[in-house]
């Protein structure tokens, strides 16, 4: 009989497949692709339980908030498997990552498996022979203070979003969600919008000229300065200016006075017949620059976002995939801190690299502020003892890992390299100008600056990129060998006027460090906040910038005036300390989950919040005024201008009705100035434009502008009516057409749509051209084919539509091919592939097709991104139909103590009893509920 093994359970399997190359054949390693359990849907409770305390939330609010978990469908067929790889162990060893999920997800696993034999716990922070070896010699006990911390984490977030999310569903629009982390995140992009649309802008003027030393001189080298002062004072930059449009106190208490263009325009003219100028002082300063730290998750985010343009969920796809290959350490974490090795390592490679003076005497040591749980990871660096250089991996990575990696070597690399060092030269240059009409002589001072590095240090290896800032005026200019008083001759004086801008929108980098700056998230949530806030429609890309829509600004409002406390940012950063607390094990779990729902003396708690609501005007909380007779609303179908003017109807009351008129598609919301909204309101008819009489049915069509564009219709004759359910035709004008110029023969033929274009000979099949929601098509029974343009619905012929039918699905125009391959999907062990599909390119494995988001490209999916798209498809199921009747589901069996974690929870699966007649496509749609969370763990190996 064979020696029984050891049974190591990962996350994912590229994690389980470079492990189990180190720890050898006396060990299986078996991956549980994320969680096996999460929080049960309360739709999906066992019939018995679904008025009970769990119905709400499946979590016990009354009962120390024990919350009700399942097996996810999807992962029953993943935890037979382990059971039976179980049964011929005779140890387990859990080697999930040493986070709070990762401890999360290996309670969840003794709690589904119940092992019988003896539980290790391994945790290491990068997959080399060296660090498994080391985590094999000092396996642990399960931090039950870090599942705790998880689990207050995931019931906290079920609470804040079922209680406060049917509100907005109410008072906004359907499907919206709110969210502990995702709210404050939101409100930060809306109330930067806010601050654009305040914003005043206020102009302001220098002049720069060109300063060449006299004739004579050693150094005739010219160089460009900017004028600074007038007679002593100094003149307004753009940082002087508030939002308002006027100076800051600061700078009016300074004595700062602005430019006028006039007065700059006579002091240029002066300038240029051949003012004076000399030399008043020469300051020469020594410059020095530090290396950044190495990266923590959110400062490889910024610079990710920044220098590579990656989203968030992008760096981490990528750095996942790294740290699983064994290539990088841990990718989750705040700590700046670098290992001895890793000390050494860098160093040994910057010596090599760009010589032994570019090395400090004394390593370099850094430390974060950071107090939560992660911080006990070490940076993210390069994996082992002696880092592989980027030029040896390429080609065993891909475009976008390769990137990545070399980002974090250079970052590595260079923190702990010297200083750089150089001197900053700034130069002051005195003009006597005689300006037209003024008795005396306008004193001038202009100032140019240049910085010289003597020795680059760590800027041969890396240097940080930086965020836009506001009031930039940083120049760095060449500048000769200068003296006191020596005589510059003047040249090409120009006057520049300038107008100051708003606040920059937050990009995905200057926002994962404005939440870290306050506090809120933690560096595993960073990136799956900001897809949150995206996938929900509140935030959208517009470049690099971050836009809000206008319902994020209604969901906003909602929650500042009705949630107040829930979405304060010092509010939300306290309670990402809490479940610190409740890591570290100072505080208790159910304890503060009862304060935060129930309340105390302090707050009223999310319970009283959500009892006292009172009446919330939806009207108010959606409406937003531009000025007094013009306001945005949000409406069922989106947002447009509600208009009160001299074009208005008269109601029958005698008051004035407002008209509707539409918003441009991809406006932002700070775009929508008065002045905007008063021409987008003068350009839109007031009133429907008759175009003629229909030739066949002598009825009056109109040409109108409606909510999802202009269109064409039949108006009724007075007094007729339509049997139920019956509607005037319709049809959408071509982009090609006007509705104020379009003319009859074109709209009756709109409105004659679907247009027969023939019978196809071999199936007797009718074939018509229309317009559909995706543009023009052919349809013949079921099959459909794209049409090339709007214009082919009333051109092509028979013969024409059946060469149509006779090209693939898509079109001659779409890859036959896959534009990408992978291996085997972990849940269906079929291969993976990117294809080009009608409405655009997706991940398929034959089963199932999960669209790629509009966030990633082709060029950047991996494999794991693949997986988590299929999984998160998957998770959301099929659409809903009317299920077969089921028989009861059997009675759940009281919950257990988990002996080896000690802990309580209300039930460890779900049993359902499925009536055997049940079709196959009803069985495939219920082995697909419940899973989205456990969907994204697993795609995300965390």
């Amino acid at each position: 009989m064979g020696a029984a093994k050891k049974l190591v359970i990962v996350e994912s399997p590229t994690k389980a497949k470079t492990i189990g190359g180190y720890l050898g054949d006396d060990y299986e390693v078996i991956a549980s692709v994320g969680h096996v359990r999460d929080l049960a849907e309360p739709s999906e409770l066992p019939s018995e339980l679904k008025k009970g305390p769990f119905g709400k939330f499946a979590v016990d609010v009354d009962n120390g908030f024990a919350p009700y978990y399942v097996v996810a469908d999807n992962k029953k067929k993943t935890v037979s498997e382990l059971k039976r790889a179980l049964k011929g162990a005779d140890e387990l060893w859990l080697a999930t990552d040493e986070d709070r999920e990762g401890e999360a997800i290996a309670w969840h696993l003794l709690e589904v498996l119940k092992p019988k034999v003896p539980v290790r716990r391994m945790v290491f922070h990068e997959i080399t022979k060296e660090a498994i070896e080391q985590a094999k010699a000092n396996t642990r006990d399960l931090d039950i203070a870090l599942v705790d911390a998880q689990e207050t984490r995931r019931i906290l977030d079920r609470l804040y979003g079922y209680d406060i999310s049917p509100v907005l569903w109410r008072k906004v629009a359907p499907k919206l969600s709110a969210g502990r982390v995702q709210s404050a995140a939101t409100r930060l992009v809306v109330d930067r919008e806010r601050e654009r649309l305040a914003f005043v802008s206020a102009e302001y003027w220098d002049i720069t000229a060109t300063f060449t030393p006299e004739a004579g001189s050693d150094d005739t080298t010219p160089f460009a300065a900017r004028l600074v002062r007038v007679d002593g004072k100094r003149l307004a930059t753009g940082g002087d200016f508030a939002d308002d449009g006027t100076l800051t106190p600061r700078a009016a208490k300074a004595g700062v006075v602005g430019l006028e263009q006039a007065r700059a325009e006579r002091l240029a003219s002066a300038l240029a017949a051949g003012a004076p100028a000399r030399v008043r002082s020469v300051e020469t300063k020594p410059h020095t620059r530090r290396p950044a730290a190495p990266f923590t998750t959110s400062t490889l985010q910024q610079e990710a976002s920044r220098k590579l343009r990656y989203s968030s969920r992008q760096t981490m796809s990528f750095a996942q995939s790294l740290y699983e290959n064994g290539y990088i350490t841990y990718m989750r974490t705040d700590s700046p801190s670098l290992s001895g090795q890793a000390i050494r390592a860098a160093r040994t490679q910057a010596a090599e690299l760009y010589g032994s003076q570019t090395v400090p005497e004394k390593p370099r040591v850094y430390t974060g502020k950071a107090k939560g749980a992660q911080e006990a990871h070490e940076a993210i660096r390069p994996a082992g003892d002696a880092f592989q250089r980027p030029s040896a991996l390429k080609g065993k990575l891909t475009q976008g890992e390769y990137a990545l990696y070399e980002l974090i070597w250079k970052r590595t690399v260079a923190s702990q390299m010297a200083d750089a060092k150089g001197s900053t030269d700034t130069v002051t240059v005195g003009v006597e100008v005689s300006e037209p009409g003024e008795a005396r002589a306008t004193d001038t001072e202009f100032t140019a600056s240049g910085t010289v590095i003597t020795f680059p240090g760590f800027l041969l290896a890396y240097e940080e990129g930086r965020d836009e800032k506001r009031g930039d005026n940083e120049q760095n200019v060449a500048l000769p060998q200068l003296a006191e008083s020596q005589a510059l001759g003047v040249t090409e004086p120009e006057a520049k006027g300038h107008e100051t801008s708003p606040p920059p929108r937050y990009t995905e980098a200057s926002l994962t460090k404005r939440l870290e700056e306050l506090g809120i998230g933690r560096p595993s949530t960073y990136a799956a906040i900001i897809s949150t806030i995206m996938d929900r429609g509140y935030v959208a890309k517009k470049g690099q910038a971050l836009v809000p829509s206008w319902i994020a600004f209604s969901v906003v409002r909602l929650l500042e005036e009705h949630f107040a406390a829930l979405v304060d940012y010092d509010f939300t950063a306290e309670m990402e300390n809490d479940l610190d607390r409740i890591a570290s094990g100072e505080a208790d779990r159910s304890s503060w989950l009862t304060e935060f729902y129930f309340g105390s003396d302090a707050h009223p708690g999310l319970r009283g919040v959500v009892d006292n609501l009172g009446e919330i005007d939806a009207r108010a909380i959606n409406t937003i005024k531009i000025d007094d007779s013009i306001s945005l609303r949000n409406g069922k179908y989106g947002p447009y201008l509600e208009v009160f003017d001299d074009k208005s109807e008269v109601g029958e009351d005698g008051t004035l009705k407002p008209r509707s008129v539409n918003i441009p598609d991809g406006m932002a919301p700070d775009e929508l100035t008065p002045a905007k909204a008063h021409e987008l309101a003068d350009a839109e008819p007031a009133e429907d434009r008759v175009v003629g009489l229909h030739p066949q049915t002598g009825k009056r069509i109109v040409a109108k502008n409606g909510r999802f564009g202009p269109y064409v219709t039949e108006l009724l004759d007075d007094g007729e009516e339509l049997p139920k359910g019956q509607k005037p035709r319709t049809a959408s004008l071509f982009k090609s057409m006007d509705p104020a110029t379009i003319e009859l023969d074109a709209a009756v033929a709109l409105l004659g749509l679907p247009r027969v274009v023939g019978v196809d000979p071999e199936s007797n099949a009718e074939i018509t051209a229309q317009n559909g929601r995706y543009g023009p098509y052919l349809k013949k029974g079921t099959d459909t084919r794209t049409l090339p343009s709007e214009d082919a619905i009333f051109s092509i012929d028979l013969s024409g539509a059946q060469e149509l039918f006779a090209q693939p699905k898509y079109g001659a125009r779409k890859a036959s091919s896959a534009l990408k391959e992978f291996d085997a999907d972990p849940v269906s062990g079929k291969p993976i592939k990117v294809r080009d599909g009608r409405f655009g390119p997706y991940v398929t494995d034959g089963e199932t097709n999960a669209t790629i988001p509009r966030g990633d490209s082709v060029e950047d999916i991996t494999f794991d991104r693949a997986v988590e798209l299929l999984a998160i498809k998957r998770a959301k199921g099929p659409a809903k139909r009317k299920a077969p009747a089921k028989k009861a589901p059997a009675k759940k069996a009281p919950a257990k103590k988990a002996a080896t974690a000690k802990k309580t929870t209300a039930a460890s699966g779900a049993k359902k009893t499925v009536d055997p007649a049940r079709s196959a496509a009803a069985k495939k749609a219920a082995a697909t509920r419940a899973a989205k969370k456990a969907a994204e763990q697993a795609a995300a190996g965390a």
